[in-house]
């Protein structure tokens, strides 16, 4: 009896750590809806086969965990995942399995893009960079165009009198 306590102790204490490493803690920071695409199997692939686009539209997420961010895509218009929530996924191929809401079935979604997480947050500031170049660039637009259209009634005002 004792002989089978630590062995099932043992076991246990072995398969518990590689079985928590298997899961990986991310956030959910972004979701846009696009065009669904259909690709039958991998040697549809190898053959040159273009993926068919449907009518309906798929979840696309970024997904931010410690070291990677990832950009999946759900192969159905049914999958989503919780914005702004810690959620524990893992890797199974070239998909992303994830259990939601204590569901039957962990959600699978194709990995579309992978990013370090470094390279990734550098990425976002350039694009915040730019995002607030292009405002001040349309702002003194638009200042030009105001100050022209007064000079303009400035001009017509001098010219009628």
């Amino acid at each position: 009896m004792k002989i089978r306590f630590w062995l099932l102790c043992v076991i246990a204490a072995i398969a518990l750590p590689v079985h928590a490493q298997r899961f990986q803690l991310g956030t959910i920071t972004r979701m846009q809806t696009k065009d669904c695409t259909i690709v039958h199997g991998s040697f549809a692939i190898a053959l040159g086969s273009v993926p068919q686009k449907t009518e309906e539209s798929c979840p696309e997420y970024t997904l931010v965990s410690e070291k990677v961010v990832y950009v999946v895509v759900g192969k159905r218009s049914s999958q989503f995942m919780p914005l702004a929530e810690i959620i524990q996924f893992h890797l199974l191929k070239n998909e992303l399995l994830v259990r939601v809401d204590d569901e039957k079935r962990e959600s699978r979604f194709s990995i579309k893009e992978m990013t370090l997480h470094s390279d990734w947050e550098r990425d976002q500031a350039i694009r915040g960079k730019q995002l607030e170049l292009r405002l001040q660039a349309e702002r003194n637009e638009l200042r030009r165009q105001e100050l022209k259209q007064e000079l303009k009634t400035v001009a017509d005002d001098r010219n009628s009198r």
